[in-house]
């Protein structure tokens, strides 16, 4: 049985996966266990920010807003680790945005960080290089996960 209460940070790609054929039946599922309080779904006005500064249809918006969420600002804290992750250029500076997810969800200590952005956050390469920078900030790891995990 899947205990209760698992705190997930959920980032822009799995929001806008909504309506997406590759996405959207694996976000319905992951939206119901929401609903029934499996998860417990932060997210970040850094997400909030992507989503509408990126043009993202309002039907997008509409499903978000179908689940309840805790909203949490960003803080120094955080901008000071996504800059040591800057610094070893985990990500290329056009995805920088990325290495900020991980460093709100680092902080904030969630359970996991889900994310389906394969390409810069949720790969066998960037997760231990994000974990070695947290760790030697001290910080403890972050379990980030895609839907096919």
């Amino acid at each position: 049985m899947i205990k209760q209460g698992i705190k997930v940070y959920i980032e822009t790609s799995v929001i806008s996966g909504f309506g997406r054929k590759r996405f959207h039946n694996d976000l319905m599922k992951f939206f119901d266990l929401i609903r029934e309080g499996v998860f417990i779904p932060i997210i970040s006005e850094h997400t909030l920010s992507e989503l509408y500064d990126d043009d993202t249809p309002i039907e997008v918006i509409e499903n978000l807003n179908t689940i309840d969420y805790k909203q949490l600002a960003t803080t120094d804290e955080m901008i000071n680790l996504y800059d040591k992750y800057m610094e070893k250029r985990i990500v290329d500076e056009n995805f920088k945005s990325d290495a900020m997810h991980v460093a709100i969800a680092t902080i904030l200590k969630v359970d996991v960080l889900v994310s389906w952005n394969l390409k810069h956050i949720a790969n066998e390469i960037t997760i231990p290089l994000f974990n070695k920078v947290s760790i030697k900030e001290g910080y403890t790891t972050l379990e980030i996960k895609n839907q096919r995990r």
